[in-house]
């Protein structure tokens, strides 16, 4: 296809798409579905290879967010039956992360509910980044806590913080209509202010809440517009006791498009398959490792994801391998921008790029075994059609459902 070529083409000289040929992307048919992932490929292969970053996230206070943001299971208003809990204490927090890390993670990310932390929260914080360097050498440390105040990134830079996450999610023309206790523009805020810090950014979205094509694409160009070093693609996952509980929009086709176009609007920056990849991507997740660089190792913030050596055969059977600890993410032309940010405490980057999807689904630690997947339904007697989502498929599993497992155990 002359449409894939050029994206390709685009993509290895770090060349924007049009929103035409995004579109495109999008409106593919699934017997062209094999020749987009593999364009995506050659794009991802070039600036990563074959390496793929695990992330480990340890959620340090799960539920009774203030914020109704519509997707989350935490939000306000949610009778969604999760665990919930106060802050965990520095060496709870780092003794989660050390779990995630002797399962291959590269990066920590330290994730609360709420709209925003407070100074002492930020102090809390801090502690726990120091206690998780302190135990683990050479670990990355990624916050996400919610909406930032001035002075608070350089605060979290100071304690030894690599990156701050906070996703756009969706476009700006449609996200009154998923959340009304914040704006748009306060997302894009906290971002900036996580670049200037010299902060890593990471920000990236959830498909599957209802959205058009032209939303995506609105979303991924304004990511692209922000630098993002990393974008977590979130897959919603569809909570009972929330909003958006019965929104079922997503097949596996239709999640490798969308990554696809990701990353030919984004060709060198970290591309993470984050929450919901197990529900809605299934059998194809190791096809979508030829596009992303990046996924979450475990369980998810208040669900449950693949267990953590599921996922490590995953990209062993795939052909890829586990980015090692002393391999800088980041291609060098953006590696180099990020290392002389960190130096001088302002402009756009930190070292590497990895985030930590929403503070709603897009992550959580249980150890890098902790994980069951999401068991399926008994078989109807006659199967959808491809096109259509499978929601006869999943149960989507609270984490620590049926348990008596601590927080992050």
């Amino acid at each position: 296809m002359d449409l894939l070529n050029t994206l390709v083409e685009k993509g290895l000289r770090r060349e924007s798409p049009t929103r035409e040929e995004a579109l495109a992307v999008l409106a593919t048919s699934d017997d062209e579905l094999l020749d987009v992932v593999s364009a995506a490929g050659k794009v991802r292969r070039h600036w990563f290879g074959r390496r793929v970053k695990l992330n480990y996230l340890v959620n340090l206070k799960s539920g009774l967010c203030p914020e109704d943001c519509s997707y989350c299971s935490q939000r306000l208003g949610s009778t969604a039956g999760i665990l919930k809990y106060s802050w965990l204490k520095p060496d709870e927090a780092s003794a989660a992360a050390a779990a995630g890390v002797a399962g291959g993670a590269k990066r920590v990310c330290l994730v609360a509910s709420g709209r925003g932390p407070t100074d002492r929260d930020v102090e809390r914080v801090g502690k726990t980044i120091e206690a998780i360097k302190e135990q683990n050498e050479g670990v990355e440390v990624c916050a996400c806590l919610g909406l930032l105040s001035d002075g608070q990134a350089e605060r979290l830079k100071a304690a030894g913080a690599d990156a701050y996450n906070h996703n756009l999610n969706t476009s700006e023309g449609t996200y009154g209509e998923i959340t009304t206790t914040h704006t748009y523009a306060d997302r894009v805020d906290t971002v900036r202010k996580a670049h200037g810090a010299g902060l890593s950014a990471c920000s990236g979205l959830i498909a599957g809440m209802g959205e058009s094509d032209e939303d995506l694409v609105d979303v991924v160009f304004a990511l692209r517009e922000l630098d993002s070093d990393s974008v977590p693609v979130n897959f919603l996952i569809p909570f009972e006791g929330t909003p958006l509980a019965k929104e079922w929009n997503l097949t596996p086709q239709r999640c490798l498009r969308i990554l696809a176009m990701v990353r030919f609007v984004c060709p060198d920056v970290e591309v993470r398959i984050a929450g919901g990849r197990e529900v809605h991507l299934r059998t194809m997740q190791p096809l979508a490792l030829n596009i992303a660089n990046s996924i979450f190792l475990g369980d998810y913030l208040t669900s449950e994801g693949q267990a953590g050596k599921a996922d490590l055969d995953m990209i062993a059977d795939a052909g890829f391998e586990v980015e090692g600890a002393g391999t800088t993410t980041l291609p060098a032309h953006r590696a180099d921008v990020a290392a002389a940010a960190a130096g001088a405490g302002c402009g756009s980057h930190a070292e590497a790029g990895g985030g930590c999807g929403s503070h709603a689904e897009a992550g959580g630690g249980c150890g890098p075994c902790g994980g069951h997947g999401a068991p399926a339904a008994e078989a109807p007697s006659e199967a959808p059609a491809a096109s259509e989502a499978r929601t006869d498929l999943v149960t989507v599993r609270r984490r620590g459902a049926g348990t008596d497992l601590a927080p992050n155990a």
